[in-house]
């Protein structure tokens, strides 16, 4: 069994969807003219513009969830294994990959927009929501409403909790059932809230955890400041193989950094979408916007410090994949938090492993309430024809129980799986946007023919010829000329 599931994963997580992931980011980049440069200032200013409403969110606070996704152990762990198998060149790379991620992040994030709905008073979209919609696909919808809930709502929380108690013990000694109640306790107070309680937390959380994490970063950096010309010289000349050392591994650099940047910030993946569509906004592209941007937080960012302290402090190893090691500063260990654990202790010594186990903590912690609202909302999708509010309630309690359970033990299968069902998710959702291209592109220019004439944009599908918009075209000019009246 294990086999059978690890050579189904290589094969979903194979190089063809790195390509697939770099080649639809760049295809969108040329399609849109760069949007991720022209519209950087608009980025920042949606962030903070739309409010919340009974039904939908704030910007900031979709963008919180999304990043409570986006940004996971991935930002610690992935960094260390794409420097330790790709050299320090592969971090140019995952810089280039979020930068043309960003525009598949834009259309994802506008078409979640553009075909929500509103259901049980809130709104809910992704994937799903505008296959069925915009490809009038329901099998397909279906199809990846099922992987997700499987993925993101039975074996990847399980597998978060238990880095968080794996932390926690080696830093602190806490016991792994002691982790787990609290986790449990933790999670189900704030998902039992509703996703008013989840964004309302993200919101808090995230841009505490990410900072936090930052400023850490930059007194490693500032310590070391005499090194950062050569670091950053040797970032660039690894990554084109001008390097004396890294210079045979150029194939694994470009590699490597692809993938764990793809893997890091999910542009196109289809996870982002589903907070995206819960923000209250007039014009779907506002939320691309700020949906493109949460892509260079995760890299650009927390990615970015991770690397930064790895590579000032020299604590690394660098050995690609069937070649003898180039780097081996820190002996044979596994590439992963120890390396980031390390680099902290050179500047504040017995501080690394409580800061990684922290760090672990929020990162892991904010990415199980976003799987679980990704859980939630396909399972909503699925079941929307029923009254019953039982499915809500079991999958609560199932969360719970597998975040539990993850603490105590867990499987390498577990993680294998959860990667088929991410994996899955990408090679679904990325085809769907491909072929909804049409109406993306249309949403952007209509929001900049909009501001170009001075205006506030406002969607409306009718006047592009975007069909199946249907809150757009039914609910949203009542509920927008109420908001137009009260104010």
């Amino acid at each position: 069994m294990e086999q059978f599931v690890n050579w189904l994963n290589s094969i979903i997580w194979s190089q063809y969807l790195v390509y697939l992931c770099l080649a639809t980011g760049l295809f969108y980049s040329l399609l849109t003219r760069f949007l991720q440069v022209r519209h950087m200032k608009e980025m920042i200013k949606q962030m903070f513009q739309g409010k919340s409403s009974e039904a939908g969110i704030s910007s900031f606070q979709a963008l919180s969830l999304a990043l409570s996704g986006r940004v996971g152990t991935g930002n610690i762990a992935g960094v260390a294994t794409a420097i330790a198998y790709g050299g320090p060149g592969a971090v140019f790379w995952m810089w280039l990959i979020a930068f043309v991620g960003a525009g598949s992040a834009f259309v994802e994030a506008a078409l979640a927009q553009v075909y929500k709905t509103k259901q049980d008073g809130q709104f809910r979209g992704g994937p799903a929501y505008y296959i069925e919609k915009g490809l009038k696909m329901k099998w397909y919808a279906v199809l990846f409403a099922i992987v997700t809930v499987l993925a993101t709502g039975v074996l990847l929380p399980g597998v978060q909790a238990n880095s968080i108690a794996a932390g926690m013990e080696n830093a602190f000694g806490i016991s792994p059932t002691i982790t787990g109640i609290g986790i449990a306790v933790l999670l189900g107070a704030i998902i039992f809230g509703g996703v008013k309680r989840i964004a309302r937390a993200a919101e808090l959380i995230v841009p505490f955890m990410a900072l936090g994490y930052i400023i850490v970063a930059l007194f490693i950096v500032f310590a070391n400041i005499t090194e950062l010309p050569h670091v950053l010289s040797l970032i660039f000349r690894s990554a084109f193989g001008m390097d004396a050392a890294f210079g045979g591994i150029l194939g694994a650099a470009i590699s490597w950094g692809v993938k764990r940047g793809i893997y890091s910030n999910e542009a196109g993946q289809g996870t982002a979408p589903h907070a995206a569509a819960a923000a209250e906004v007039s014009h779907p592209a506002k939320q691309g916007l700020v949906q493109a941007f949460s892509v260079y937080v995760d890299t650009w960012f927390v990615c970015s410090a991770t690397a930064f302290m790895i590579l000032i402090t020299g604590m690394y190893n660098v050995t690609p994949e069937g070649k003898a090691p180039i780097v081996q500063t820190l002996g044979d260990v596994e590439p992963g938090p120890i390396f980031t654990q390390k680099a902290v202790e050179t500047v504040f010594p017995g501080f690394g492993a409580p800061f990684v186990a922290v760090a672990l903590f929020f990162f892991a912690f904010t990415t199980i309430m976003a799987y679980y609202y990704m859980a939630e909302t396909n399972l909503a999708y699925i079941t929307r024809r029923m009254k019953a509010s039982w499915p809500q309630y079991a999958l609560k309690v199932a969360i719970l129980g597998v975040v539990f359970y993850g603490c105590v033990k867990t499987a390498k299968l577990a993680w294998a799986l959860g990667d088929i069902g991410v994996g899955s998710m990408a090679w679904l959702n990325i085809i769907a946007i491909l072929l909804l291209t049409k109406p993306a592109l249309k949403v952007l220019k209509d929001f900049e023919e909009q501001k170009k004439a001075g205006k506030d944009p406002v969607f409306d599908p009718v006047k592009l010829g975007i069909t199946g918009a249907d809150f757009w075209e039914k609910e949203y000019p009542t509920s927008h000329a109420k908001a137009v009246n009260e104010d």
